[in-house]
């Protein structure tokens, strides 16, 4: 079924060439009103050009029209070219919109190390054809992802859509994926800014298919108050449950991944350590790859703990994998084949107890397969 945008959103996409395959690869998603955003972005160091002027136009405050967004291509590593094709992107944007070029917001996702090819750009915006809907757009931003990703709730007559792409090089450390929610209610900028930083540490930033930051991702929450005011409690508990539910799309379409992973860590000293603790768990390789072949080695579970710096006693700990108790303080009596029958499923939640304090937080992963090596073997071949 469609998913209609918030009110004064349209969205469309095209196909430009820029992806090999020929499917649709350049996207635009716009507000007919002037909205208040809220953005994160990677914090990896050789961030491309897309990033730098993202956080440029978030620095000044002013409002956002647009995104702009081509898959395909990173334009990262390409040099003062790529600073300059990335101004040239949001300039034809701008043009196509009647917009000034500060009024959009630019993405790219694809291969790094490849100049962007801007020719391609001019000539595809002309042809996207703009509508409420959101499925032209989700599917345009993917790259290596199996499906488009797509969330929505509502909050007091306001709505929340959210569309995200994410498959590989994901993990923790703001942002991990592309991902953009955009809204109807009417919230104040400064209000907008911090619930998003609280919301993106509880879900994107929980994570992980293969312990890769991107260079080129980011997580946009945009509010053009079309609706009007709602109650903020409310709705940033809908804005965290439609981010959450792209989270879990994100780790479940892993590349090569057959099943959902979720960590959930209570009886923390903290939040922060829970969250910690379930990150590395969900991260670990060893326990990834133990969760392909449906193996209850919880001995890498513990493991990955003893890393994550959480504080703990593992006299005391407790964990327990799809409702099976396995450990705690020691190993306890299981039936090993009736504990893998039940990792066969296509979610598979670990529960573990630090019995520390009263924190808590979930983290998002999948299994480790063969198919993860061949599509990265072949990524650019």
């Amino acid at each position: 079924m469609a998913v209609r945008l918030p009110r004064g959103f349209r969205a469309g996409a095209t196909r430009a060439g820029i992806k090999p395959s020929g499917r649709p690869d350049l996207a635009l998603l716009v507000s007919g009103l002037p909205a208040a955003w809220a953005y994160a972005a990677t914090q990896n160091r050789a961030a491309a050009p897309s990033i730098h002027r993202g956080r440029a136009l978030y620095a000044s405050g002013k409002p956002l029209r647009a995104v702009v967004v081509n898959a395909g291509n990173a334009n990262c590593a390409t040099g003062e070219r790529g600073y300059e094709d990335d101004r040239r992107m949001a300039e034809l944007a701008a043009l196509r919109l009647g917009l000034s070029p500060e009024e959009v917001l630019t993405a790219s996702t694809g291969v790094i190390g490849v100049p962007l090819p801007v020719e391609k750009i001019a000539r595809g915006l002309p042809e996207i054809g703009l509508t409420p809907f959101a499925e032209a757009f989700a599917e345009a931003i993917l790259t290596t992802d199996t499906r488009p990703k797509v969330a929505e709730a509502e909050v007091a007559g306001a709505r929340i859509v959210g569309l995200a792409k994410g498959s590989g090089m994901i993990h923790p450390n703001m942002a991990t994926m592309l991902a953009f929610l955009v809204t109807d209610a009417l919230v104040p900028q400064e209000a907008l800014r911090a619930g998003w930083r609280r919301v993106v540490e509880r879900t994107f930033n929980q994570v992980t298919v293969d312990g890769d930051t991107s260079t080129n991702d980011l997580a946009l929450l945009m509010a053009n108050g079309a609706y009007g005011e709602v109650p903020l409690k409310a709705f940033f508990e809908g804005v965290e449950a439609v981010a959450q539910e792209l989270a879990r799309m994100i780790a479940r379409d892993g590349e090569g991944a057959t099943k959902l992973m979720v960590v959930r860590v209570v009886g923390a000293a903290t939040e922060e350590e829970a969250r910690r603790a379930a990150r590395a768990i969900a991260g670990s390789a060893l326990w990834k790859s133990a969760l392909y072949g449906n193996d209850p080695n919880w001995g890498r579970i513990l493991a990955a703990l003893g890393n994550s710096g959480a504080r703990f006693d593992p006299l005391r700990v407790r964990i327990v994998l799809q409702g099976i108790p396995l450990y705690e303080g020691g190993v306890l009596p299981f039936d090993r084949e009736e504990a893998g029958r039940a990792m066969r499923a296509e979610e598979v939640e670990v529960l573990v107890d630090l019995r520390e304090g009263q924190g808590a937080g979930e983290a998002y992963g999948c299994d480790l397969t063969e198919d993860y090596v061949r599509i990265n073997a072949l990524y650019t071949t």
